[in-house]
């Protein structure tokens, strides 16, 4: 599906219980194959999201704000190999993304708001669209969101079901890979977040295996649980504006 030259896809999510999970992961491991870089202990995510001085991504998700957009810097496994810069945008349930790769050093550019005019020079509107949110709404830092997440995969719907386990937010730093960072754990013990995401259609026989007796579908957001923990643990955050964080 199309809209505004964006390619969209159905995105809904699942707060589950390591029960769940397991009975989920029988019976999709027998229909759906691993993402090749998942295998069988998924792979280890740490995202730097971006908000502005209004916190405004924050206050968007919370209020039920239809459409809205959110920044991050995306690694893998901690290495400096695939640096992502994304913009994730959400229509209802559904989601588009663009994203571009990153040198270190722009990254830490970033972060530090040196040197910003690489964005303009990039081959991105997105890219371009968050220099001018960085000069123009102090767009800064704010949050790390950490976890290991397992993925399946179909061709048929292009369908792809990941499990988010161990998902902590990182709030003493902006720096994500600094290894050291403080690490918040955000869920209730023994839970995890399921993310289905598909093209125009779930095959009916994935919609069937996905059924699980207690479950609840949420409007989960990472970013608005890691925030939370973030603000729980320094309520002044609350009401200052980002770009002070610890680099």
């Amino acid at each position: 599906m199309k809209y505004l030259n964006n390619t969209l896809r159905h995105e809904f999510k699942y707060i589950i219980h390591e029960r769940e999970y397991a009975g989920l992961k029988a019976r999709l491991s027998t229909m759906m194959q691993p993402d090749e870089n998942s295998g069988e202990e998924g792979y280890h995510i740490r995202s730097l999201y971006f908000d502005d001085i209004y916190h405004t991504a924050y206050f968007e998700k919370l209020s039920g704000v239809q459409y809205r957009q959110k920044y991050r810097v995306r690694i893998y496994n901690l290495s400096d190999e695939n640096i992502k810069l994304e913009r994730k945008e959400k229509f209802g349930d559904f989601i588009s993304k663009k994203s571009i790769n990153l040198s270190k050093e722009e990254f830490y550019w970033l972060i530090r708001k040196e040197n910003l005019e690489f964005l303009l020079q990039k081959n991105s509107d997105m890219a371009k669209d968050m220099f001018w949110d960085m000069r123009t709404k102090l767009l800064a830092p704010a949050v790390i969101v950490d976890y290991v997440r397992e993925v399946y995969v179909m061709d048929e719907g292009n369908v792809r079901i990941t499990f988010d386990q161990h998902l902590q937010a990182g709030i003493d730093t902006s720096n994500i890979f600094d290894r050291n960072v403080t690490l918040i754990n955000v869920l209730e013990p023994n839970t995890m977040v399921l993310e289905v995401k598909y093209d125009d259609y779930l095959p009916a026989f994935i919609q069937a295996a996905i059924q699980i007796p207690v479950h609840r579908r949420e409007a989960v957001s990472k970013y608005i649980y890691c925030r939370y923990a973030q603000f729980q643990r320094n309520p002044a955050m609350q009401y200052l504006a980002l770009g002070e964080s610890v680099l």
